[in-house]
């Protein structure tokens, strides 16, 4: 689970409401030669009657559609109506809870895992969830909420930027979807509930409250590395998410995913007084990354499939470049001669400048590729070196 290191840098639904009135008029009396009949005024009484009762009927069926598909301008067409009742958490997360999974992943060899959630997309077994739920890890366990069916995964893809991951499992099939919604109607005030692992206990905990904020940025910490990260465009809610939330689904009154949750209330707030609150990546971002994924093209942020590893720890190099801070034995920078110390200046031809872009650069491929770096020592020397990347975790 992420927490933020500091603090984060309208409308709302409408009902209609029907109006009727009686209009003036009534019957003629009959004719003396053509009998009784009545007049234009009984006919235009029954046409409204008759109206009125169509038009109740159709709203009648309001409290069971999913959705009342009102206009995004509808909020500033006048219209007026009852306010909207309280979420109901329990109906709620019955709903959801079925497509939703427990993820426990594994680093290798020191033992260590890290407990969070995830969001069925598909009933073969693609996932969404965090990315830093799998940072790292070497094996990825699922237990699927609504079958009880446990599965290992293998990563499909992530952006780490935007923090979103997908993942693929193994032998999956008939489970239960999510229904995906969509994080543009959202506003401010909005009532939704955020569903995941809370504490890691294989339970499902739902914490309910209002969105506080639709662009929220923050500075994430990640509990398990002590890593941060910047994070940006992110909805914020005034409700208690806890670790082992992380990759669950932020969902709306009707049940529908308008979010990952991504990150809990740092201590730095509540040092301030301010009360709990979540944060969680819009849908609409997060499936944007699932699509660019399932497209098979990795991207400078979008890594496909198993990741490549130089095996090297790097930071930025002044003035430029990405300096091997540590070289791991017995992993391809090593067994290629790369050293503590040197620094990277470019890949394959493509200027590397920080620590970040090595990192951009080697998203565009995949283990068992050979890639030729440019590198200069402290002395001042440079030269050119063929590595062949192997499997790593997804970092």
């Amino acid at each position: 689970m992420l927490e933020p290191a500091g603090e984060p840098q309208s409308g709302g639904s409408v009902d209609s409401e029907t109006r009727g009135r009686h209009p003036a008029g009534g019957a003629t009396g009959p004719h003396p030669a053509r009998g009784h009949r009545p007049g234009r005024g009984g006919r235009l009484l029954a046409l409204v009657i008759a109206a009125v009762l169509a038009v109740t009927g159709f709203l009648g069926y309001r409290g069971e559609l999913p959705r009342w598909p009102f206009r995004d301008d509808a909020a500033t067409a006048g219209l007026s109506g009852p306010a909207l009742p309280p979420l109901d958490v329990d109906l709620v997360s019955r709903v959801a809870e079925p497509s939703l999974v427990n993820i426990t992943a594994g680093i290798r060899p020191y033992g260590l895992g890290a407990a969070g959630s995830g969001i069925v997309l598909s009933a073969e077994g693609e996932v969404l969830t965090s990315h830093h739920v799998i940072k790292g890890a070497d094996t990825v366990t699922v237990s699927d909420l609504g079958t009880g069916a446990t599965y290992t995964a293998t990563v499909a893809g992530y952006d780490s930027g935007t923090d979103i991951a997908l993942l693929d499992l193994n032998g999956a099939g008939g489970l239960p979807v999510a229904h995906i919604g969509s994080s543009a109607p959202l506003h401010l005030g909005d009532d939704v509930l955020a569903i995941g692992n809370a504490g890691g206990t294989g339970s499902p905990t739902a914490v309910g409250g209002p969105i506080t904020n639709l662009d929220s940025a923050i500075v994430a910490r990640d509990a398990a590395d002590l890593s941060r990260k910047s994070l940006h465009g992110m909805i914020e809610i005034a409700a208690a998410v806890a670790a082992g939330q992380s990759g669950g689904a932020l969902v709306d009154r009707y049940g529908a995913v308008v979010g990952v949750i991504t990150a809990a209330s740092g201590d730095l707030r509540k040092a301030m007084g301010k009360g709990p609150n979540g944060y969680a990546v819009p849908i609409d971002t997060a499936m944007n990354v699932v699509r660019q994924i399932r497209s098979g093209t990795p991207t400078d942020a979008v890594h496909i499939g198993p990741t490549a590893t130089l095996g090297i720890l790097t930071s930025d190099a002044q003035p430029s470049g990405a300096r091997i801070d540590v070289s791991i034995y017995g992993l391809p920078a090593y067994a290629a001669g790369l050293t503590d110390g040197e620094v990277i200046t470019a890949l394959d031809d493509r200027a590397v400048t920080s620590s970040q872009m090595l990192k951009a650069a080697l998203n565009a491929h995949k283990p068992d590729d050979v890639v030729r770096l440019e590198v200069s020592d402290p002395d001042g020397g440079h030269r050119t070196v063929s590595v062949t990347l192997t499997v790593g975790p997804p970092n």
